[in-house]
């Protein structure tokens, strides 16, 4: 089996196998923000042209253990193509001294990877699609376990990559000067409310589009730390925060409108936020009257082979991102995950539901989360579905207690 095409070099596949015997460093928000603050153009040079191979490596070896029917198909030896190419330009730059030219050509490099790896989400979820099409829609529980397991993890590390590229080229690239008080894409005093704002203001738009309606907006701050007042701020990435946010809004405004009756549409009940800030975490709770979602279909909803719409033609790859692949969610959660955070639904069915963003107070405590290959991260695609221990086998509760089996089997750098 060539998983490497020919035009790349024969050393690679070793390379690969070199760096992927390392762990990533995972950084905390807290050294994102003191680095940038006083940033050093050569510091993150040698950071980054050590620290990328081993973040592309570490997930580049488990794309080489998926099950042959994903493997092969045309979307993801794609993608791998795309990540074999990108770890090649990257170790161009192994043992270049941090020259005014080296760094110039190395942040022009890293924008290149950045627009090639534009589209991993889309094309690794299209390679899904042809997965099912050639098992006729047929995937067993089995397939499906490692396919969540491995996007988790690839989507995931992909997050943690664009991170580094964008701190790396936000800082050092053509627009450094326009900074402004953000160090990178991190804003040292996020304003929460403001986001929370431009997300329902968006999420809102495309909903008068299709639905000629929409639910108002209502919010409520509270600060329980003694010594600091509203509105809450906090240190974070806005653009992951909006990413969260504008998704469960978009399906909060649909379970609205869909569950109300037409004829009351000016009655519309608002959506509800309530940010709280704590001392350990600072919550955003979105609260909305959209009739609820059953138990039996919330853990569902974070499935990157669920989706309650229509699956997209190709060609609406580009203009309706994402929709009908189901992975708006899944995603969002990454997003919060990613510094130690995470999204949790509660719903009463027949009324509504609260989608609760967990963010960390404390930026020192905000640790990347990364995926790591090991031994026994790779056992778990040759794994099949445990046994449960529960004498229902059908049960929901069966279920859940399979799916979360298959993380508690890497210890280190589990999702």
């Amino acid at each position: 089996m060539r998983l490497f095409p020919v035009r790349f070099s024969s050393s690679i596949p070793k390379m690969i196998d070199f760096y992927s015997q390392f762990n990533p460093s995972p950084l905390s928000i807290k050294q994102f923000i003191d680095f940038g603050q006083n940033a050093c153009e050569k510091k993150s040079y040698i950071f980054l042209r050590k620290e990328l191979p081993v973040r592309l490596a570490n997930i580049m070896k488990e794309i080489a253990l998926l099950p042959d029917n994903l493997l092969h198909t045309h979307s993801v030896n794609q993608v791998n193509s795309w990540y074999v190419k990108s770890f090649e330009e990257v170790l161009e730059y192994e043992k270049a001294d941090p020259t005014h030219d080296n760094l110039k050509s190395f942040c022009s490099a890293l924008e290149h990877i950045r627009n090639r790896h534009s589209d991993v989400v889309q094309t690794m979820a299209q390679g899904v699609l042809e997965m099912k099409a050639i098992e006729n829609g047929n995937v067993d529980s089995s397939m499906e376990t490692s396919v969540q397991y491995f996007l988790d993890r690839l989507y995931m590390s992909r997050i943690s990559i664009r991170m580094l590229i964008n701190q790396h080229t936000i800082l050092f690239g053509q627009s450094a000067e326009s900074q402004g008080r953000h160090v990178g894409c991190l804003d040292p005093a996020c304003k929460l409310s403001d986001v929370v704002h431009d997300a329902y203001e968006n999420a809102r738009f495309l909903c008068d589009q299709y639905y000629l309606v929409s639910p108002e907006l209502e919010i409520e701050e509270h600060n329980r730390m003694p010594g600091e007042s509203l509105p809450i701020r906090t240190v974070y990435v806005p653009s992951h925060l909006y990413h969260m946010l504008f998704e469960l809004f978009k399906n909060s405004m649909r379970a609205v409108v869909e569950h109300h009756d037409q004829d009351e549409c000016d009655k519309l009940p608002p959506i509800k936020v309530v940010i709280v800030r704590g001392k350990e975490d600072i919550c955003v709770k979105i609260s909305d009257q959209g009739g609820g979602i059953a138990r039996s279909q919330t853990d569902q909803l974070f499935k990157y082979m669920y989706s309650t719409a229509p699956q997209p033609s190709k060609s609406d790859l580009h203009t309706v991102p994402l929709a009908g692949y189901g992975y708006g969610l899944p995603i969002s959660r990454l997003y919060a995950r990613y510094f130690h955070g995470d999204i949790v639904l509660l719903s009463c069915e027949g009324y509504g539901t609260d989608a609760i963003i967990y963010l960390k107070a404390l930026s020192d405590e905000a640790n990347e989360l990364l995926p790591i290959f090991n031994k026994t991260s790779s056992k778990f695609y040759r794994a099949t579905v445990p046994t449960g221990d529960w004498s229902n086998q059908n049960s929901d509760m069966n279920t859940r207690q399979m799916n979360a089996s298959g993380p508690k089997k890497i210890v280190n750098g589990a999702l």
